[in-house]
């Protein structure tokens, strides 16, 4: 349900704004994103529900340039239990030591209409 209606937002000011130019293309992409990071699973067992339960992991997408984007995936469970996280701050302009969490996997930049077509995701 949360999905349907950001991608519904999302389309309503796509089609208004590029009418004919809008893409089906664009629209897959943002489906595939919406998707990957809006997910129902139990925080409890930092797990999946169903038959197979699998950890947790989240989809960093970041714009390298131009219409190029890099992905990134994060295990939660690791975010979560990493000892700096409760001690160091994410972020710092006063040049503190900070968290930087290490990705389980990276993948290549793509065109932002092909990121689709980069894996084939649980």
């Amino acid at each position: 349900e949360c999905r349907r209606r950001l991608f519904e937002l999302f389309d309503g000011q796509y089609a208004g704004r590029f009418r004919q130019a809008a893409r089906d293309e664009c629209r897959a992409a943002l489906g595939y994103i919406l998707e990957r990071n809006n997910i129902h699973r139990d925080a409890l067992t930092l797990k999946s529900v169903g038959e197979e339960p699998h950890p947790i992991i989240f989809s960093e997408w970041s714009l390298a340039h131009g219409n190029m984007i890099k992905r990134r995936d994060f295990a939660f469970e690791e975010l979560l239990s990493h000892a700096s996280m409760r001690e160091l701050p994410l972020f710092s302009d006063l040049g503190e030591d900070v968290f930087i969490p290490t990705p389980v996997r990276e993948y290549p930049l793509v065109h932002f209409l092909r990121v689709t077509e980069t894996t084939n995701d649980k």
